[in-house]
């Protein structure tokens, strides 16, 4: 018989705050990361600290943030009413202490849950918060939550706010980096929503004058749209509406300030208001994926204490604007039925170019249904998950699931049976999917979506992430094309792009799409073995090992063992995300990838190859068109 296990007194163990956060981080910031996808938690850390700025300008306090992020710094400063001095310690490091649970002082503010500030403290290797009210000033700092600094309150002549100085905790956010290109989303997005607020980041200052028509403006291409952007604001709404010709459906939804990336009540409401009342207003019952097909929109609410279904607030599951409010499926609808309905009226030329969008659509959509039809059939039969896809246990879009284990879910697509053969046999089966491509993927630049029917590969791939009818349905947070490091890596791997870029272009765009990178070489001796990604590295790592250390050159997955794969795509995963910039138009970055360019195309390939893992964010325009210009 096994020992008796003693439960006492001792057995009982309670955890202060900032021992349970780093214990569970993920219960407070969703998922850790490294930096590679825009809701890691290096993000969600400066979000929290941006968040209470945000709060303090949304209640009339403070019309300037500003914001320096380095490679392992962050600093946001605002100009509000400042921390109360006697309280600076506890805001920062007490769970459940905050201004936010006096109703009169927060009236719409994110969150009530008294944690974010805290997280970031326990989280963070240095954390300093400095807080200016009436001519006085109060420093506290702290490493890894622990106070090491409490300086006393001396007088200033600085003006009123708070300042906080942080540097995540390398040892919780392992080989972090923080990419440009989410920062700066994600400080456009607090100025579209915050008419009259300045951002200062890195010097470059963000400003918006017309909140989400400015957003749409910049997100999408002005030569692609079908009618001039529609803008409304209310009482604690706001809405921007077009159509462009790209496919599928893209909408960017806000609460109280927060970017919610899953969506969440309240788009689910716009989407349906928008098909009632187009609907309703050319009094024929069109079908709502023809409406919806194409759309590009915005919508932003207040509601009072709303509810999330994440600590990371990316989808909100409020029911109600407030607790003797309407619902906010009414509420919304009520809006977009009178206030679009009264757009539409007074702008016949965008009523009639919307129409023709919808017709477009639905003759679009009656010329693939029979193929569509047969494309499915064979789908099934093709019994996609026994051969085509290895699939994991948890998926993206199961409400059920374990919310840090969803957000680890990805699909690598491979080209061959030894390369998915090594990732199969190393993968997590938990959360990591492999699909397998037979041969290398159909050129589909300028084809219509007819295609993606009629391509066996295609038909099988979207089945397998489940987007034939857009991306709510997604069953992995991360595509990862994972190719050979050499010229027909990088043509497959232009090509898995093209299909995405052309016809999933919301998918790209929502940062689902990642290029996974693997090393080059391996350089080892006796004692140790270091995997290099680059020629830089190999130099470090013979200059470590020394004594003619024997060195392997990887020419393609195939040739990675699956007990070496295992530690490529584990804890240490290297992730290079597909970014779309601002100014990135995708007509013309198809154009030059895909077209007929053929010559300047090989150049750039054998160019870049290994060196500009990125390529959505290479500007062709940039490319030396002669020796001597590169030489130059």
């Amino acid at each position: 018989m096994a020992n008796p296990v003693n439960y006492t007194e001792d057995s009982i163990k309670s955890l202060d705050w900032r021992e349970h956060i780093r214990l569970r981080p993920g219960m407070y910031i969703g998922k850790l990361g490294d930096g590679s996808a825009q809701d890691d938690g290096i993000y969600v850390l400066v979000k929290e600290v941006l968040d209470n700025s945000i709060d303090e300008h949304m209640m009339g306090y403070g019309r300037t943030i500003d914001v320096k992020i380095s490679e392992h710094r962050v600093e946001v400063r605002d100009y509000g009413r400042g921390i109360p001095l006697g309280k600076v310690i506890d805001c920062v490091s007490k769970i459940n202490t905050g201004g936010k649970y006096d109703s009169g002082a927060f009236q719409k503010s994110v969150g009530l849950n008294g944690v974010g500030t805290k997280a970031v403290n326990a989280l963070s290797e240095y954390f300093k918060v400095q807080s200016f009210r009436d001519g006085e000033s109060k420093v506290a700092e702290f490493e890894k939550g622990v106070l090491i600094e409490d300086k006393k309150i001396e007088k200033t002549s600085e003006r009123n706010g708070t300042k906080v100085i942080f540097s995540p905790d390398s040892t919780v956010f392992k080989n972090y980096h923080f990419i440009p290109e989410y920062l700066e989303n994600q400080i456009w997005n607090y100025a579209y929503l915050n008419a009259g607020l300045t951002i200062n980041y890195n010097g470059k200052k963000y400003f918006s004058d017309k909140g989400l028509y400015d957003l749409l403006s910049n997100k999408v291409d002005e030569e692609t749209i079908r009618y001039p952007i529609i803008h409304l604001k209310g009482n604690d709404i706001e809405m921007a509406l077009t159509h462009s010709n790209q496919y599928g459906e893209e909408y960017y939804s806000f609460v109280n300030g927060q970017f919610t990336t899953q969506g969440g009540t309240h788009l689910a409401a716009f989407r349906e208001a928008i098909v009632k009342t187009v609907r309703e207003f050319y009094k024929k019952d069109f079908d709502a994926s023809d409406i919806r097909q194409s759309v590009v929109g915005a919508i932003a609410v207040r509601v009072q204490e709303p509810v999330f279904e994440s600590q990371t607030k990316t989808k909100l599951g409020s029911q109600n604007v407030g607790p003797e409010g309407p619902t906010l499926r009414t509420f919304v609808n009520d809006f977009v039925k009178t206030e679009l309905d009264n757009y539409l009226h007074k702008n016949p030329a965008t009523a009639d170019a919307l129409l023709k969008r919808i017709l477009q659509s639905e003759r679009e959509r009656k010329e693939i249904s029979g193929i569509k039809k047969l494309a499915n059939e064979r789908a099934k039969k093709a019994n996609l998950h026994n051969k085509k896809l290895r699939d994991c246990r948890v998926h993206y879009d199961d409400n059920k699931a374990d919310e840090d284990l969803k957000n680890n879910t990805m699909l690598f697509i491979t080209e061959g049976d030894s390369a998915s053969g090594s990732i199969t046999k190393s993968r997590d089966v938990q959360t990591q999917a492999v699909f397998s491509l037979r041969g290398k993927p159909l050129n589909c630049y300028g084809m219509t979506k007819k295609v993606v029917y009629e391509n066996e590969e295609f038909n099988l791939l979207q089945h397998a992430l489940n987007i034939e009818d857009g991306i709510e349905g997604l069953r992995y947070r991360k595509i990862v094309i994972a190719t050979d490091a050499d010229v027909d890596g990088m043509h497959i791997r232009l090509l898995i792009m093209t299909y995405f870029l052309q016809f999933f272009p919301d998918l790209v765009k929502n940062g689902h799409l990642f290029i996974l990178d693997t090393p080059l070489f391996r350089v080892r001796n006796k004692k140790e073995t270091i995997y290099c990604y680059s020629d830089e590295e190999r130099q470090r790592a013979i200059h470590k090992l020394g004594n003619k250390p024997e060195i392997t050159r990887f020419k393609g997955l195939g040739e990675i063992s699956p007990e070496e794969f295992g530690k490529f795509i584990g804890e240490d995963i290297r992730l290079e995300p597909i970014i779309l910039r601002k100014d990135t138009k995708i007509a013309d970055l198809l154009g030059f990838y895909m077209g007929k360019n053929t010559p300047d195309r090989q150049n750039f390939i054998i160019k870049n190859l290994k060196v500009e893992k990125d390529l959505a964010l290479d500007d062709p325009k940039n490319e030396p068109e002669t020796e001597e210009e590169e030489a130059a």
